[in-house]
């Protein structure tokens, strides 16, 4: 189970980072407007509109993992043992007494 725990985390660090990547890439809606001005936008190596389309998909496509295997880390730590998996589960509690009032 560790194995496939670990497989998972590298997967979802690797498609976050593509993700990232992607997002990126992408341009802002008004460099289409520059584009039919002469400006460089048209000259990109899938075209004007063939670049978009692409990284949109790909956008897509990387969330949807990134969505997967977040549901799949969650559903295969929570098999993994003990239910005591917080953070904060080992701090020591530094709560003081509430100061009297006079």
């Amino acid at each position: 189970m560790t194995a496939l725990l670990y497989l998972l985390v590298a997967l979802h660090v690797i498609i976050s980072l593509f993700l990232i990547g992607v997002v990126l890439l992408q341009t802002g809606k008004s460099a289409d407007l520059a584009g039919a001005f002469g400006g460089q936008g048209s000259q990109t190596a899938f075209g004007p509109r063939g670049a978009a389309n692409l990284l949109t998909k790909l956008t897509s496509y990387a969330a949807v993992l990134f969505m997967l295997t977040s549901i799949g880390l969650t559903i295969v730590l929570s098999r993994t043992g003990g239910s005591d998996r917080s953070v904060l589960s080992n701090m020591k509690s530094t709560q003081s007494a509430p100061a009297s009032k006079k």
